[in-house]
């Protein structure tokens, strides 16, 4: 048997593998393991509140009292498995619902439509009244239309400073955020001057801070133009603002064909990707 071939011999192929790698790496390194909301609330911008997640979980909370008081309605309501073999009412339930509060553990296989619809019913309860909302988007999009020049820089302002009474209030969602208008010809100046006054103002208002894990979102993309010409946005309000390099983050909402593939019939995300010089989050 002949000798194996020597690490000298073979550095030349091993070195360059080693780049490969570590080059697929830094273009693929993976989740975060930062926590991600589920779902985002979007609203108009001139309806924001600093406290629109508190009252947005009122409203829920109220419509689980009057149409699903109990973990049996709820069941039937949401046709949850087995929620035809509950009893008919609360009143019918007995013991079962004692048991249940007391999360015997038997009743998980023991009586398993029960167990399942209390524990989900339970935590329902639970998120509406300690986080209904996980993640708000200010929206000066879909949700706010086209509106005078003077009426939205009113209403980027107002918003932005109950974004700052929030901050002091501790009365903010989880992740927070604003979406402002496409980068197209017509809108693109709208655009800029309503992030300029909305960061603007927060960082004013706020003594140079931002809401944590705070976003802008960037609608209707097209070209990779757009979303390197955010980023470059975002990096020169940080300076304007004396905010902290690359802490203004952005997603960008895939929402139109071109968005997924180009002219050239390239796919357009990786591209889009690159554009974001590491400021895209989602």
């Amino acid at each position: 048997m002949k000798g194996l071939l020597s690490a000298d011999s073979l550095r030349d192929l091993t070195e360059g593998l080693r780049q490969a790698n570590e080059e697929f790496t830094r273009l693929y390194p993976g989740e975060t393991g930062r926590r991600q909301p589920v779902h985002t609330v979007y609203g108009g911008a001139h309806l924001f509140k600093s406290d629109s997640a508190k009252r947005l979980g009122s409203l829920a909370r109220r419509s689980l009292d009057q149409f699903a008081p109990d973990f049996i309605l709820f069941a039937r309501a949401l046709e949850l498995p087995g929620a035809n073999q509950l009893p008919e009412t609360i009143s019918d339930a007995g013991d079962l619902v004692s048991e249940l509060e007391k999360e015997q553990d038997h009743l998980r296989s023991a009586n398993k439509p029960a167990w399942l619809a209390h524990k989900i019913y339970e935590r329902v309860s639970d998120k509406l009244n300690r986080e209904p909302v996980e993640d708000f988007r200010i929206d000066f999009e879909d949700g706010y239309g086209n509106r005078p020049d003077a009426e939205e820089d009113e209403h980027a302002r107002l918003a932005a400073t109950e974004v700052a009474v929030g901050m002091r209030n501790k009365t903010l969602p989880p992740f927070i955020g604003i979406r402002i208008k496409p980068f197209n010809e017509e809108l693109r100046t709208r655009s800029f001057r309503t992030l300029e006054i909305f960061v603007s103002t927060v960082a004013e208002q706020s003594e140079g801070k931002l809401p944590g894990n705070f976003v802008v979102t960037l609608p209707k993309i097209t070209i990779p133009q757009q979303v390197s010409t955010l980023a470059s946005l975002l990096e020169r309000l940080e300076k304007q603002n004396s905010l902290a390099a690359g802490s203004l983050k952005f997603e960008m909402m895939i929402e139109t064909t071109q968005s997924i593939i180009n002219h050239n019939g390239e796919i357009n995300h990786p591209l889009l990707l690159g554009a974001a010089e590491g400021r895209c989050v989602a």
